[in-house]
């Protein structure tokens, strides 16, 4: 059974280029969100396994949407996808539940060792 996975980010290309960077073997069933706003409904609306969020965006920012996911418990997986490497910006959205933070573009090892970290591969 594929697991529902939820890309967002503001950036055409920054959404493809976390889709290509997927592992080839992991099922998955992926939507896409331009902007927290977008991510929060679906996320309020349907059931996602994983979300891989930017934190830079229109409407609501990633840090915005980690924010309500943690008051609401809307999903257990979310992945930082971001080019914002601060050290404290990497620190509050941990403190906020993401498993790890990603520095765009993806580095493909990196992120199937996470997966593999937590269950998810």
């Amino acid at each position: 059974m594929s697991i529902p996975v939820l890309i967002c980010d503001d950036s055409a290309l920054a959404r493809k280029q976390v889709k290509k960077s997927l592992p080839a073997e992991w099922d998955v069933e992926v939507q896409f969100a331009t902007n927290g706003k977008e991510a929060l409904d679906i996320l309020r609306n349907q059931q996602i396994g994983v979300t891989f969020l930017d934190l830079t965006m229109p409407e609501i920012d990633g840090v915005a949407v980690l924010e309500a996911n943690h008051a609401e418990k809307l999903v257990d997986f979310i992945i930082v996808v971001s080019a914002d490497i601060q050290p404290e910006m990497q620190k509050r959205v941990i403190e906020l539940g993401a498993l790890a933070f990603i520095q765009k573009p993806v580095n493909t090892t990196k992120l199937k060792e996470i997966l593999q970290q937590y269950g998810l591969l």
